[in-house]
């Protein structure tokens, strides 16, 4: 534990350096997100920021697989998938990809997550929800990217409550290196953007929340599962309500859009507002999870289903 401080500077300042970095080779390369009918955005902005995020987590692996060489199989599998989505991402920022490409890349990293959760001791039942996690975050979390700060507020809020339910282990420190890597990209997104995500962060951030909860989750009762992700709730919600409500409606629910409750609450409140609002969410959402550790699952449940309701009034309220 003496090193935490040095652990979580580090990813801090690797973190704001790297999205500088990305910042100037996105302006010499015009790599640049123009505002338009389905952007949320009223400036033109520079995209890829993201790449900062997954070079600290690269470097935080490596670090734990030398300092852990009993863990170094487990984070190699899991660090092949990550590079994985944040390549296809980034290729995506820089020409855009058929979405069958996408999901087949996608597919191949969430099997390498199953395998390293395997290698970690993951039961069956581990392996089956760390793939399907990987799918429905990577595409959340991409859904989601779409005002200034919310998406990696968010994540760095998921990857403490991670951090802090695993306690120790690689589900820890890479919980707080995300958590810190995060902080250091959001001065140059948040109050206003100077750079986005891209697709290489979003994506990214998808997949190191999926590992996070999974590896969080190895050996765990049901209930303590459903805690661990439980703090995912609040984008959950948005995301898949809204697209519910597209399918529905028979709209083409692929296609980017800004009907999310966060997108039009965004346009009377502001960016700023609404990303405060959504991360208090979080952090409400994951000291209940916190609170309830030693509840039955009954209750937890129950929790569950009141957050649920109160979740989709919320949604319903906010998107009028």
């Amino acid at each position: 534990m003496d090193l935490l401080v040095p652990w979580l500077l580090a990813g801090l300042a690797l973190g704001a350096l790297g999205t500088w970095l990305a910042r100037g080779y996105a302006l010499r390369r015009r790599l640049i997100d123009q505002p338009g009918e389905r952007r949320s955005h009223s400036e033109a902005t520079p995209r890829g920021g993201g790449i900062s995020i997954v070079m600290v987590l690269l470097a935080a692996m490596l670090a734990l697989a030398l300092h852990a060489p009993a863990h170094a199989v487990a984070l190699a599998l899991a660090a092949a998938g990550l590079v994985l989505v944040a390549g296809i991402g980034w290729v995506d920022d820089h020409r855009p990809l058929s979405a069958r490409l996408r999901l087949a890349v996608h597919g191949a990293a969430a099997a390498l997550l199953c395998a390293a959760l395997w290698r970690a001791g993951g039961a069956p039942l581990d392996l089956a929800i760390a793939f399907a996690a990987v799918l429905v975050l990577v595409n959340v979390w991409n859904f989601m990217d779409g005002i200034n700060g919310i998406a990696t507020s968010q994540a760095a809020l998921v990857a403490v409550a991670c951090a802090l339910f695993a306690s120790t282990g690689p589900a820890f420190w890479l919980g707080l290196a995300l958590a810190a890597a995060a902080c250091g990209f959001l001065p140059f997104n948040f109050p206003r953007a100077r750079i986005f995500l891209g697709d290489v962060g979003s994506g990214a951030l998808g997949y190191a929340l999926a590992g996070l909860v999974a590896f969080a989750s190895i050996g765990a009762d049901p209930a303590t599962r459903l805690l661990v992700a439980m703090p995912l709730l609040p984008f959950l919600l948005d995301a898949s309500l809204t697209l519910l409500a597209r399918i529905v409606r028979g709209e083409r629910w692929w296609e980017p859009h800004t009907q999310h409750a966060y997108q039009a609450w965004a346009r009377r409140r502001g960016h700023a507002r609404v990303t405060l609002a959504y991360a208090f969410a979080a952090t409400l959402v994951a000291s209940v999870a916190f609170a309830m550790r030693s509840s039955t699952i009954a209750l937890i449940m129950v929790s569950y289903l009141v957050m649920l309701a109160l979740g989709g009034m919320a949604w319903k309220l906010l998107r009028r």
